[in-house]
């Protein structure tokens, strides 16, 4: 697989054509070195990860029939079970949108915003499973006498936190798509500049915020802050909070946002290793969790966390 393109052209003449360019490095073969035992082992994770997305539309689908035979379906339940299936359906589709971008044309790597946008819908799957089993912990009735002590102010904070949170994530998964946590490896500066004077090199000038290696990854690392910042300030303004689990799971989201920082600073200075990224990622899962936690706790109070 040649990284670039060459216009269309006959079998022989693309024989002549690649002589020519095969010494420039833009059109160096990509993963020349790979040899078949590499090449197998990337092969089993696609594999596994596409039968490991069938099973989970299996578990669903069966779950769903025998919930819905035995009418062990709580009331007001069918359709948001419903609602889940189909957005696996919908991941499944996407997930193939996303492969079918490295078979044709210029692309051998599939594209980032594609990926971006699986990931993404992963974790509003995620989420959702998240949030409907916290509704599932607390019976209807309790639910809706919750809300008349809800904690607006703390609700709200936790919402802006979620919102930046997810946008941070979707950065990162421009970050992974391009492998451009592994051009800069350096911290705080990149390159030995704020903003690498190659951010805005590509043409049409929106690509930069796609395609940019610099500046994918200093969008990334700049919400970063922000979303620290802002987790810093909804600790601080939540610590008197009249609901106890409110106040625990801010502090828990500002501790966990930090710890995610400095896998963020180590994953960059180690050059983007699999591990450490495979970390990082879990530790976006923690943060988006603890920030629904925290949610849910200032939308549907508990009578334990009322102080008297």
């Amino acid at each position: 697989v040649i990284k670039g393109a060459l216009p269309p052209m006959s079998e022989a003449a693309w024989l002549v054509e690649f002589e020519k360019y095969k010494t420039i490095p833009e059109y160096q073969l990509q993963n020349k070195g790979m040899d078949l035992s590499a090449f197998k082992s990337i092969y089993w994770w696609e594999w596994g990860h596409r039968q490991l997305g069938r099973l989970v539309g299996l578990v669903w689908f069966v779950g769903l029939v025998f919930f819905f035979v035995t009418k062990t379906i709580p009331r007001g339940w069918k359709w948001r079970m419903v609602f889940v299936g189909l957005l696996g359906g919908l991941q499944g589709a996407v997930g193939w949108w996303m492969v079918s971008s490295g078979l044709t044309g210029r692309m051998v790597d599939v594209a980032s915003y594609r990926l971006a946008t699986h990931l993404g819908l992963a974790f509003i799957i995620l989420g959702t499973l998240f949030w409907f089993i916290m509704m599932l912990n607390r019976s209807e009735m309790a639910l809706f006498q919750s809300r008349r002590t809800r904690d607006n102010g703390s609700a709200q904070l936790a919402k802006v936190l979620m919102i930046l949170a997810f946008a941070q994530i979707l950065l990162g998964a421009l970050v992974a798509g391009i492998d451009a946590g592994r051009g800069y490896i350096d911290w705080p500066m990149m390159g030995g500049e704020f903003l690498p004077s190659e951010s805005f090199d590509y043409t049409p000038m929106w690509t930069n915020f796609f395609e940019n290696p610099a500046l994918v990854q200093f969008n990334h690392r700049m919400l970063g802050y922000i979303v620290m910042l802002v987790g810093v300030f909804a600790w601080f303004k939540t610590r008197t909070a009249a609901h106890r689990k409110v106040q625990i799971g801010f502090k828990a989201v500002m501790l966990m946002l930090f710890i995610q920082m400095l896998l963020g600073i180590f994953t960059v200075l180690y050059a983007a290793p699999w591990h450490f990224a495979i970390v990082h990622q879990l530790g976006a899962i923690f943060v988006l969790m603890l920030i629904l936690q925290t949610l849910f706790a200032a939308t549907y109070p508990s009578e334990q966390s009322v102080r008297g």
